[in-house]
């Protein structure tokens, strides 16, 4: 027991040091966007502390997961971020700009919300960091989810850059996996954490896979829900011709162009 409640101790005080260093660069910067930066990195940090603690393959292997994802992340949003103003997302969130808001509200809403979702996404994480692994074959197996959502995320960037760049380019970017999903990005971030929960959780057994079922729960549900899709959609829906690329493109999960 004392194990567990350092390494969730621990893993809460990387949340907490990474969002309040978060909140300070907001403020510099004169948005609260810059949460998305931190947020893989955040993860990223709490993989290496608990692996760090622990000592064993499975906690340096998904060092390794989180890692790879965690920093392609955040670089391609810092890229892609670069030079544009608050997020549409976050501003519906605050209710206004970071500067008319104020910090506090920034704080409450954003900074100990993200934090938490931090805590909470790196359960199978921490379980892996207090268990043995008597169900390798969970490891395999979410690898390979792990995978499946690495190259979602990757291919749908890339496909969505080359649509910028075409200067021949429709309204609506609906080619590739973007013709099978309206966000291949997000689902590939939910793959992500349920590879990683086959990882940490289940291959723990399955009290630390039920426990840590939350991590990959509450990352679908975010990426769907909260801070993602349907947040997004409400820009999106404003632009010529989404309307129509909505009718016939599944929203989230992959599945062939309606008719």
């Amino acid at each position: 027991m004392a194990d567990l409640l350092l390494v969730a101790g621990v893993s809460l005080a990387v949340a907490v040091v990474v969002m309040t260093l978060t909140a300070i660069a907001a403020v510099r910067a004169g948005r609260v966007s810059v949460v998305d930066v931190a947020w893989g990195l955040a993860l990223v940090g709490v993989a290496v502390a608990c692996a760090v603690i622990a000592g064993d393959w499975r906690s340096w292997l998904l060092v390794a997961l989180v890692g790879v994802w965690g920093v392609r992340l955040s670089s391609h949003i810092f890229t892609r971020s670069r030079g544009h103003g608050e997020d549409p997302r976050y501003e519906a969130i605050l209710g206004g700009a970071l500067p008319d808001v104020g910090v506090g509200v920034a704080v409450r809403r954003v900074f100990l919300v993200q934090g938490a979702a931090v805590w909470l996404v790196s359960l199978p994480l921490q379980a892996a960091a207090v268990s043995d692994t008597p169900w390798t074959w969970a490891v395999w197996v979410g690898v390979a989810v792990w995978a499946v959502g690495v190259l979602f995320e990757t291919v749908g960037d890339a496909q969505l850059n080359a649509y910028k760049r075409d200067p021949d380019r429709g309204p609506v970017m609906d080619r590739g996996l973007w013709s099978w999903t309206r966000h291949p990005n997000y689902f590939g971030d939910s793959c992500v954490w349920w590879g990683v929960w086959l990882v940490g959780g289940v291959a723990s057994g399955w009290l630390p896979g039920l426990v840590s079922l939350l991590s990959p729960v509450a990352m679908t549900v975010w990426l769907v829900w909260i801070t993602g899709a349907r947040l997004l959609e409400r820009t999106m829906m404003q632009r010529p011709g989404y309307r129509e690329y909505a009718a016939r493109t599944s929203m989230f999960v992959p599945l062939p162009p309606r008719r």
